[in-house]
């Protein structure tokens, strides 16, 4: 599945239609997931003119006289619309991927700005997802946060930022989002002057998304037409033939993992010919690394949620100025922690869903 996301800051006249239409045939998309549009109305003929094929569906949400309008199209040899849900915020379009033969929603998201009306969406979304549990899903758009706060260059945190990254993570690991690697640069907002930065934009997808589409990536495009920069969402799959079982790269990382795999290996005792004691010596080795990855990572998880807790009680000791020295080398401590913990579940996300 190849998708194109861009906040457009108005469709205007050619310029931005052609830089669109060449964006859309030059990655072959199957999904264009545009924000605000600034347009109360649409029509077959504008679609078709700016994909440049009349073989497209179509859904557009005007927002309040153009402010906040969204429009989502898509490439009908490709993708079998189902049906659409419009909310304040947002329009998810449910169908059947023609080509992979899943059923998938694909959801463009455009924020506003108050927290308030973020965290009505973050509700809105969640309540849709448990509506269809079980598909593979995409949400694409200008969430209007961050997660984390290097995303942003030149603004100065407070504490309704905290409050909106914190909003957003929970929201992100509640519905179990995966915010999919990026290439290229690493922001996707730039002020006019260039003086402010911010990663508002993003694509995040499910589990079930993965197992279809494993090696999803998100591109981050030069900045052309607004001054937000365009992402294309794609999956670049080799084939390099079976595998016996799944490997994550992360396991490779880890503490005593290359000798416990070499005692095991060593304590199996099968025999047979060589093909048949190789098979079943795997099938084992495949049990044990099942029990071993649940004990040793699978409480990756929890251990980000009680370091992001630790932090944030810190946080709030510092913003009293209440943070003693010893906080200080434990908050830098802790900070470590959370860009290893990190860095591994980014490893696991990628591959964990890998189709065998």
């Amino acid at each position: 599945m190849i998708i194109i996301n861009l906040n457009i800051i108005g469709l205007g006249g050619g310029t931005k239609a052609r830089y669109l239409s060449h964006l859309v045939s030059k990655e072959g998309a199957d999904f264009l997931c545009l924000q605000e549009t600034k347009t109360s109305s649409f029509s077959d003929a504008r679609c078709f003119l700016l994909w440049r094929s009349c073989n497209i569906g179509w859904v557009h949400h005007e927002g309040t006289n153009g402010a906040g309008s969204m429009l989502t199209m898509w490439n009908k040899e490709a993708f079998e619309y189902g049906s659409h849900v419009v909310g304040v915020g947002f329009i998810a379009i449910v169908g059947y991927h023609l080509i992979a033969k899943r059923h998938c929603v694909v959801v463009n998201v455009y924020a506003a700005c108050n927290l308030q009306d973020k965290i009505l969406l973050w509700e809105a979304l969640t309540i849709l997802k448990q509506s269809y549990q079980n598909l593979a899903w995409c949400l694409c758009g200008d969430f209007n946060v961050v997660r984390r706060p290097e995303e942003r260059k030149g603004i100065r945190g407070h504490s309704s930022q905290k409050k909106e990254i914190e909003g957003f993570n929970n929201f992100i690991e509640t519905n179990g989002w995966m915010d999919i690697p990026g290439v290229g640069k690493k922001f996707t907002w730039f002020k006019a002057n260039n003086t402010t930065n911010s990663r508002l934009n993003r694509f995040m997808v499910s589990e079930e998304w993965l197992q279809i589409w494993s090696a999803s990536k998100q591109y981050v495009q030069q900045r052309v037409v607004s001054d937000h920069c365009a992402l294309v969402l794609k999956s670049c799959v080799k084939d390099w033939g079976p595998k016996p079982f799944r490997t994550l790269d992360v396991w490779l990382k880890e503490p005593g993992f290359t000798a416990m795999i070499k005692d095991k290996w060593e304590s199996y005792q099968v025999e047979g010919n060589r093909i048949s004691v190789l098979k079943e010596k795997l099938k084992l080795l495949k049990a044990d690394l099942k029990e071993w990855n649940k004990s040793v990572l699978g409480c990756v998880e929890s251990d980000k949620i009680r370091i992001e807790m630790e932090i944030e009680n810190l946080d709030g000791e510092d913003d009293i100025d209440a943070l003693e020295d010893e906080g200080r080398l434990r908050m830098m401590d802790l900070l470590s922690q959370l860009g290893l913990v990190n860095r591994k579940l980014d490893s696991i996300y990628r591959q964990k869903a890998r189709v065998n």
